[in-house]
């Protein structure tokens, strides 16, 4: 089976909803389910998806699934051997953040034969499944309501216009403006002034949105305690 997962937050943390779709050998979408989650984060939203899509399908068949969730994908299947050494801490002796849905996934892996893709968001002519399990997850977060096959719905979300690569478009646009990225030290969070993606898990925040300086540019406050342990 070929799947694509996605979580969604609007403003981070703020509503939030996880979705998935499941398509055969071929590609073609079959069904699809979305959740509310009521107020959390992106990165909780992520691995709802990831869990909620494990769930659902027959663990006795191969499964493909693409997401475009860094932080998701690796934490359960690069981070989580060094959290476990580590008493679930991270590097900075931290609690691992999101235990709980880690641990959950780690039990519907064990045993199956599971092959992880990561897929760009918000790209021209991108991958089509994570297209429609991105539309799902923004819906739910939006309207805070389970949607989906099992719901009656007849067909599958539309994907909005991805024209652009949205980290590119706001570089463009502070290049443009002569402006640069203020610099910050000793860890400070801002609100971001352009849309973006985290340069730790790869999800997105929004205008508004706090962010912090981490090891790759700018991202979410939460992935600055993230980093695997070693």
């Amino acid at each position: 089976m070929i799947a694509a997962c996605d979580g969604a937050a609007k403003i981070n943390p703020g509503p939030a909803a996880w979705a998935w779709v499941l398509a055969d050998t071929a590609g073609a979408p079959q069904r699809w389910e979305a959740g509310p989650l009521g107020v959390t984060t992106n990165n909780v939203a992520e691995l709802t998806a990831l869990a909620e899509l494990l769930e659902s399908t027959d663990p006795a068949v191969p499964l493909e699934v693409r997401m475009d969730s860094q932080y998701a994908m690796n934490a359960v299947t690069k981070w989580i051997a060094g959290w476990k050494r580590n008493g679930w801490q991270t590097a900075s002796k931290k609690p691992v953040a999101n235990k709980e849905l880690v641990v959950r996934i780690d039990a519907l892996l064990d045993g199956r034969d599971v092959k992880f893709v990561h897929v760009l968001a918000h790209q021209v002519d991108g991958d089509p499944l994570n297209a429609i399990a991105d539309a799902a997850a923004s819906t739910a977060a939006t309207e805070q309501r389970a949607a989906g096959t099992s719901h009656g719905a007849d067909g599958f979300p539309e994907p909005g216009p991805q024209t652009e690569d949205r980290p590119r478009a706001a570089r463009a646009r502070k290049k443009t403006a002569g402006g640069r990225a203020p610099r910050t030290g000793g860890g400070a969070v801002i609100k971001a002034k352009f849309p973006g993606r985290c340069g730790h898990c790869q999800s997105r925040y929004d205008v508004g949105e706090k962010i912090t300086k981490i090891a790759r540019g700018w991202g979410h406050e939460g992935c600055r305690e993230a980093a695997p342990a070693t």
